[in-house]
């Protein structure tokens, strides 16, 4: 993969540049925020990981600006900052994984692959249905009774997921490592609070209510009441 690396530390930035290079990616390093960003929107890569505090331009504004021109290069958010609304913050702007400072980079790579797998697997002619909501993934669009609905990133991916697995119930494990790809944490209430922000844009003010809590289970989007 062709892999644009925004970090600030310059002792991080080479470790993670000569590992990448023995695991057979090319990588170009930004110092800063600036940079990085300028890179991102001029050149082509398969990947950008985003340290989160940089100088002049942090990895969540890098982001943001990312995805309002490029919605399809995978992001990594690779960073200190490690609360539940930090990885939130993260998500929100538009980044598919999160991974937090200090990390194990056999961990690195195997996101990096899991990244690179659903980016060459995802089939953008693709459309999906349930009830009256429809997803067009060519398009990157959601409509539910003919009304557009406006999701981010992580929540389009989350229902995409759903939708995929429709009528069936999918743990919170399942659904971190498809759509987060990381292990689910016990300790966090991430996929709680990503089903909460969906249910308000997809299941509120609409008949009948397609995504339901199956008590110690999981999740389950249903094409029928």
């Amino acid at each position: 993969m062709n892999i644009l690396l925004v970090e600030d530390e310059i002792r991080v930035a080479e470790f993670i540049k000569k590992g990448l290079h023995e695991a057979g990616h090319q990588v170009q390093v930004a110092y800063d925020g600036a940079t990085g960003l300028k890179l991102a929107l001029e050149q082509e890569f398969d990947l950008l990981i985003l340290d989160g505090i940089l100088p002049h331009l942090n990895g969540t504004e890098i982001c943001k600006h990312v995805r309002r021109l490029k919605t399809d290069v995978p992001i990594l958010m690779l960073t200190a900052l490690s609360t539940i609304q930090d990885k939130i913050e993260g998500f929100n702007c538009g980044a598919d994984d999160y991974l937090t400072k200090p990390f194990h980079f056999d961990e690195l790579l195997v996101r990096i692959k899991a990244l690179s797998r659903r980016t060459t697997y995802h089939n953008n002619s693709i459309e999906y249905h349930a009830e009256d909501l429809k997803m067009d993934c060519f398009s990157k669009t959601v409509q539910r009774n003919g009304q557009a609905i406006t999701l981010t990133v992580k929540e389009y991916a989350l229902l995409e997921y759903l939708l995929v697995n429709k009528n069936r119930v999918m743990s919170r494990a399942q659904i971190a490592e498809a759509v987060w790809g990381i292990g689910f944490n016990r300790g966090t209430n991430l996929i709680d609070v990503y089903v909460n922000y969906l249910r308000a844009k997809v299941d509120k003010g609409f008949n009948p209510p397609l995504i339901h809590t199956v008590v110690g289970m999981g999740y389950i989007l249903k094409d029928k009441a």
